[in-house]
């Protein structure tokens, strides 16, 4: 099974993760984006004075490959999105052509991003990532953990968390979106997980928002490590 390649702007970061550009800014350390897919994240948040690195297997492949794959998942968003509306905000909220540039936007700035600065951009995959302990301030996991559970079963969600707990600082957070698959049936087993994560000493919290574009609520996933003192956390 195969992963949308997507090219989310920061904005819709900020929306999934509950974040704003201020609290971004203030970040103390570089931001991990895993997987990275073809996000402008990393071109927006260096006009924010913010480094963000992104890991993703996918960097593997060709500028033409890339353009490839971030295409034909812009056009599987798009049948999504008309297949099963009750999914997705509201088409009056957000049109999804409106919303589909925005991912043409993004992936233009990942291309030209990737092109001044590849080292930025690390092919790399949970859960396993070549990054030194503790080295991200906050650290980012979106569609992946929870939206696929064929290709992470209880077992290897457990181990790609704790990686990422891993190379985030003592002080810094993981967050990860969503806590469901591709058809919003939610984690049955995340009160297990979290118990687990417990006994590794990482501390765990579901955070309920507000979606920006309707009010209805999401939920992300928090891991901090349990033995540090716990920080005002980024909003």
């Amino acid at each position: 099974m195969s992963t949308l390649v997507t090219s989310r702007p920061l904005d819709e970061y900020c929306a999934l993760f509950d974040l704003t550009r201020s609290t971004l800014a203030a970040l103390r350390g570089p931001v991990l984006d895993c997987p990275g897919g073809t996000a402008g994240l990393a071109a927006e948040a260096r006009t924010l004075g913010v480094t963000v690195i992104a890991a993703d297997p996918v960097y593997t492949a060709t500028p033409p490959q890339l353009a490839a794959l971030a295409r034909a998942a812009r056009s599987r968003m798009a049948d999504r999105m008309a297949a099963a509306p009750e999914l997705y905000p509201s088409s009056r909220a957000r049109p999804t052509d409106r919303y589909l540039r925005s991912w043409d936007r993004a992936h233009a700035l990942f291309t030209a991003d990737r092109a001044a600065h590849p080292e930025r951009y690390v092919a790399a995959a949970l859960p396993r990532l070549p990054f030194a302990d503790g080295t991200f301030a906050l650290s980012l996991s979106g569609y992946l953990l929870f939206a696929y559970p064929e290709l992470f079963p209880p077992e290897r969600q457990l181990t790609a968390l704790l990686e990422l707990v891993r190379v985030t600082a003592p002080d810094g957070e993981v967050r990860v979106f969503p806590l469901h698959d591709g058809t919003a049936r939610p984690c049955p087993h995340l009160p297990a997980l979290r118990a687990r994560l417990g006994q590794h000493r990482v501390g765990t919290e579901v955070r309920r928002f507000p979606r920006p574009e309707d009010g209805r609520t999401r939920r992300v996933l928090i891991l901090r490590r349990a033995d540090h003192r716990r920080r005002s956390a980024p909003r």
